[in-house]
């Protein structure tokens, strides 16, 4: 049996691996990546589908806004084992998460992908018509989804990275060290 949960420490390795056979080291090359860099997922919204106790799929949400201030999250990556793949787990992880995010008052979903696959939850590519990513990207992918009617209404411009920073153990510990230096001093 598959159970998605919420994603924890101890799938990070695991999730990385499947990213890797799923995309390959290319995926770092993608614009998506950009606004991923050194942020945390939106809170909540990074799953993950195990079996047997072996990660078989995850999916994430990232906060983003546009040049207008409007903000939406950012769809990836959707990844599932591929051994499993066509089993409808990827479509079990969206709907997981598109229901998550719109509980928790999110307004718009944005992804670059397959139009095909993501319309059967919603996307379309006219959500998107206004927007852009901040670097190359392929139009006729870029695709948006409205939780809430007229979340997208009016959006336009260029996506930047919104979330929060991610703390990394050496910053964390640099910081540390300032804010003894100075309670010391």
């Amino acid at each position: 049996m598959i159970q998605i949960r919420d994603e924890i420490a101890s799938d990070v390795a695991a999730r990385e691996h499947l990213l890797d056979a799923c995309f390959g080291s290319s995926r770092f090359l993608k614009t998506s990546q950009r606004l991923r860099e050194g942020r945390l997922p939106a809170r909540g919204l990074a799953l993950s589908a195990v079996q047997d106790e072996k990660l078989v799929g995850t999916v994430r949400l990232w906060d983003v806004e546009t040049d207008c201030g409007r903000p939406a999250l950012l769809l990836g990556p959707l990844a599932v084992d591929p051994a499993l793949q066509g089993a409808g787990l990827g479509g079990s992880l969206m709907r997981e998460v598109l229901a998550r995010a719109t509980e928790c008052g999110h307004g718009a979903v944005l992804l670059v992908g397959d139009a095909p696959y993501y319309a059967r939850f919603g996307f379309t590519q006219a959500k998107a018509d206004a927007l852009y990513m901040p670097g190359p990207f392929e139009r006729e992918r870029f695709l948006g989804l409205e939780l809430k009617a007229g979340a997208l209404a009016g959006a336009e411009g260029v996506l930047r990275a919104a979330g929060a920073f991610e703390v990394l153990p050496e910053v964390a510990a640099e910081a540390a060290a300032v804010a003894a230096r100075r309670r010391a001093a």
